[in-house]
Formats: C-alpha cells, structure tokens, sequence
C-alpha cells in the first residue's frame, strides 16, 4: 500500500484552514450588514411591511436550505449527458457537484445560519413594534410568541424543502446551473445588443 504524499496533505489542510478562516470572516461581514439593514428597514417600517421582510429572510433561508441539500445529494452523471448535448447550465451543474462540501456550507451553515440570526433580531424587531402600537399585559408573551413563530416557519419551512431537494436533486441543481450559465454571459448580451 502506497503511502500519502505529506507535501500534499500539508497543502490540503493550508487549503482547509484557508477555507475555514475566509469562511469566518465572510460570515462575520455578511451577518452584520445584513443584520444592520434590515434592523434599519424594519424599524422604519410599517408592521405589515415588517412582517414581509421577516417572511422573505425566512424563505431565502429554506432557498439555500434547499440548493444546498439539492447539491449535496445530487448525482453528477446526468449532467455529464447535458454538458456533451451543450446544455445551458449543464457545466454550472458539474462543477457545483465538484464542490457539493463548499456549496453545501455555504448554503446551509453561511446563508442558513445567517437568516436565522437576522430572523430572529426581525422578530424581536417586530415584538417591539406590536409593544410600542398597542397596550399588552405580558409583554414577555409577544416576544415569545413572535420567536416562535420564527422557528416554527424556518423548521417547518427547511422540513418541506428537505424532502423537496431529496426527490428533485437534478432539477434543482440544474435550475441553479442555469442561473449561474445566465449571470456568466450576461456581459455577452449586453454586447451583441450595443452591437
């Protein structure tokens, strides 16, 4: 049995650590603008419009949820058929798969984590605003109540969409191909049109 080359285990854990501390940083950076707007949006907002915002962090949370559980169970095979017929999004797909470990970390531990974070300072957000516009006799219960409803959306909401990314694994990750084939070569369209 062949023994591992130790230069390049050193260089696959340099290139783990670098992934680990860029990861950090990034979610650190995201977090925080993210958290810092919608905390300014929400509190300039009127409820209903809070609400909304609430619902759509939730539901970008369970989108990643879902493209990242999609990615990870996904088999690379058929999108090796598409890529040879040159089929937009087809190449997107494979490379995608390549790195399921990356693309399911920061869809669900980046993005997941970070709009359950956000959705939870927009829900205290919204319990302030439901305290300050009417008279409550235990405000402690809107606050748990707004909470819960929160964790109540996200899990329910991540339980569907886990089921959903398991039985259309192919169709997802190749919608998601599709759209990152379309952002490649938007700057192609923009072209041909001024021509």
């Amino acid at each position: 049995m062949a023994k591992s080359d130790p230069a390049a285990q050193k260089r696959e854990r340099q290139k783990a650590t670098r992934w680990v501390v860029s990861i950090f940083f990034v979610t650190i950076l995201i977090s925080g603008t993210i958290s810092a707007l919608s905390d300014i949006i929400m509190e300039n907002s009127s409820m209903v419009v809070a609400f909304l915002i609430l619902l759509v962090i939730i539901l970008v949370g369970i989108i990643f949820d879902i493209i990242g559980m999609a990615v990870a169970t996904a088999d690379e095979k058929p999108f090796h058929s598409m890529a040879a017929r040159k089929v937009p999004g087809a190449q997107e797909a494979i490379s995608l798969l390549r790195n399921a470990e990356r693309v399911s970390s920061i869809c669900n531990d980046v993005v997941g984590d970070i709009c359950g974070v956000v959705s939870g300072s927009a829900s205290a957000t919204i319990a302030a605003q439901i305290l300050r516009n009417f008279d409550m006799s235990w405000p402690q219960i809107v606050s748990l109540l707004m909470s819960a409803l929160a964790a109540g959306l996200t899990v329910g909401g991540k339980a569907i969409g886990k089921s959903f990314a398991v039985n259309s694994c192919t169709a997802i990750v190749h919608t998601v191909g599709r759209m990152l084939y379309t952002l490649h070569h938007l700057p192609d369209l923009f072209r041909k049109k001024k021509k």
